[in-house]
């Protein structure tokens, strides 16, 4: 089902030769942790996916796996460069250390290693980042099914906050004022977003030299908003292209407790490091309010509301 899904899209493919001349160098870094179920996939998709790049390397962020990551990406015939990490230090982490080796002067994609790229959408990215003003481009996510999943994102907000605890994420979603964006018709043009999933997304050379790392105190989700954040904060633009597509076949975060008290936390940890007290608050009892009301029924969000009631380890310096 996931290859016809990818597939189906070849016939829209252009190829991209005359840019040859303009084109940079790409890295394409993804992060493992226990990923040997999905990361065959993902490089295998990268032939079809890389087309019409001229210049890329593959590299592969062992974040201390103990399954049979390591030994699926060295094996794997696209060739990746495999680091080691020898110890989980989270996914910004993982990303700075594939980052590190790579030249400034090189754009890099991040890719989930439960994702498959879909033919030459690296090269309709990489086009899009020819523009000055672009630092991150994020591309259209499917589901399994084909079905379209919504990645893009609202800034954080004490309105989403709120209209999602008392609404529910659906309703305040499709009124516009919850943090997911819902609206179909959004998802079929390119134009600029807030910020996107983290699951691919392209960023410029340009971008990574005024940003710089990636937050590894943001241990798991939140990053890629801090992260998008700061590249808008530079005047760039993030932008969403509808015509370069990537299938994602991740898990629902609601459905594991502990990784959904671990979001539940980043989301507030990213929030208090750029308001007051008072806004702190607020946004923190809204959130709470909405696990409170959903926690009756639902493990996950007794242990979100945990979370939120918690303190929460400042970010100290941004």
């Amino acid at each position: 089902m996931g290859a016809s899904v990818l597939n189906g899209h070849a016939n829209s493919r252009r190829t991209w030769q005359d840019d040859a001349a303009t084109q940079r160098p790409l890295a394409i870094i993804t992060v493992t942790y226990n990923s040997a179920g999905v990361l065959s996939n993902l490089l295998s998709s990268l032939d079809a996916g890389l087309s019409g790049i001229a210049r890329f390397e593959v590299i592969v962020v062992d974040n201390n796996s103990r399954d049979g990551s390591v030994a699926i990406a060295k094996a794997h015939p696209i060739g990746p460069r495999v680091i080691e990490t020898g110890r989980n230090a989270g996914y910004s982490a993982g990303i700075n250390v594939g980052a590190a080796i790579v030249p400034p002067e090189w754009d890099i994609l991040i890719l989930n290693p439960d994702l498959q790229l879909a033919h030459g959408a690296a090269a309709i990215m990489s086009k899009e980042l020819q523009d000055p003003k672009v630092g991150v481009v994020v591309s259209r996510i499917l589901n399994q099914d084909g079905s379209l999943s919504l990645s893009l994102r609202r800034e954080p907000s004490i309105l989403t906050a709120w209209s999602e605890a008392l609404l529910g994420g659906r309703i305040s979603s499709r009124l516009g004022i919850g943090e997911v964006v819902a609206d179909s018709r959004i998802y079929e043009v390119a134009g600029p977003v807030d910020w996107a999933t983290g699951a691919i997304l392209m960023v410029s050379s340009k971008a990574r030299q005024l940003v710089g790392d990636w937050d590894e105190r943001f241990f798991l989700y939140s990053e890629e908003v801090d992260y998008m954040r700061r590249v808008r904060m530079q005047g760039l633009t993030v932008l969403y292209e509808p015509r370069a597509r990537a299938m994602h076949i991740g898990g629902d975060t609601k459905g594991n407790p502990f990784l959904f008290a671990v979001q539940t936390t980043s989301r507030l940890r990213d929030f208090n490091a750029r308001n007051g007290f008072v806004r702190r608050a607020l946004f923190r009892v809204g959130v709470a309010t909405g696990e409170a009301i959903r926690s009756v029924r639902s493990q996950s969000h007794r242990a979100a509301l945990k979370a939120a009631l918690s303190p929460v380890r400042p970010i100290i310096g941004n």
